[in-house]
């Protein structure tokens, strides 16, 4: 993460790594740009509709959506004096400005998952404020200033979500192996236990002062890979930072690679339970 760029502001020392590599001036500035040129565009649709039907001539539904799934539709011809049809452009063009701000910024890497879902919730239900200089600013100077205790949030998400019906899951650390419940099924990969290591992967990513992976690269594909090009069970996995073997009662025996990483793991976990110190390795 880098310095955000302020371009003559005067505040870019207040955001130091907030947002990387990014110009808000230029951003809000195009904004302002595209808002201008879709304002007028509707004022004409609109002068175009009058004279359509003064002149008793047909008109088409043109409609304007809040994104590309259909949500939120306003027919432009008959909504844009009421300002509608421009809201609704208005929400599609900020809710992709912020995830692209949440992105570039470095903070969703290190956000736990449920942080993640309530933030993609807001953007999708536009519960997000509209994207002003002063929006960018106290939503990412928050994350900022919370960023250590958003990514031990993440930790303890990820270590909740382990099982610890097997012996070799120690319910107050992690410990060299884990087993994976529920990891493949008869004709595949459980997505959501690929998830569960996907947060895993991120932690360690983060830990290891590497970029997150590439989500079309993740634990989900690499396994689904191995297990249609494998035939005999157990079938086998590895990457930068475990070994996996999956058995066919659909459980991934998991033995961690970087015990530094895992002892970084636990002293988080320490922070957060005192009473359940773990024991040395």
């Amino acid at each position: 993460m880098s310095t955000i760029h302020i371009d003559g502001a005067g505040q870019a020392a207040e955001f130091h790594e907030v947002v990387q590599s990014v110009s808000i001036t230029h951003l809000l500035q195009q904004r302002g740009a595209v808002l201008e040129r879709l304002e007028r565009a509707f004022n004409l649709l609109q002068e175009a509709h009058e004279m359509a039907i003064s002149a008793h001539l047909g008109f088409p539904n043109i409609v304007a959506s809040k994104d590309y799934r259909g949500h939120g539709q306003d027919v432009v011809g008959k909504l844009a004096t009421e300002g509608e049809a421009l809201r609704a452009c208005r929400a599609a063009i900020d809710a992709t400005a912020w995830r692209y701000l949440m992105q570039e910024s470095g903070m969703r890497s290190l956000m736990s998952a449920s942080k993640r879902s309530e933030f993609d919730d807001q953007v999708s239900k536009s519960l997000m404020p509209e994207l002003t200089r002063e929006a960018v600013y106290a939503t990412f100077g928050a994350l900022h200033e919370s960023r250590a205790e958003m990514f031990d949030q993440g930790v303890i998400e990820c270590f909740k979500k382990l099982s610890w019906v097997y012996k070799t899951n120690l319910p107050q650390k992690f410990g060299k192996r884990i087993i994976v419940s529920y990891l493949t099924y008869t004709y595949g990969i459980n997505s959501s236990a690929a998830d569960r290591l996907d947060d895993l992967m991120r932690v360690f990513h983060v830990l290891d002062g590497k970029p997150e992976a590439d989500y079309r690269q993740g634990c989900y594909a690499q396994l689904g890979t191995a297990f249609r090009e494998q035939s005999a069970w157990p079938k086998s996995y590895q990457n930068d930072y475990f070994e996996l073997r999956l058995f066919r009662n659909g459980n991934g025996h998991l033995r961690f690679k970087r015990l530094d990483l895992i002892d970084a793991l636990n002293a988080i976990i320490a922070r957060h339970f005192p009473n359940a110190l773990a024991a040395p390795r």
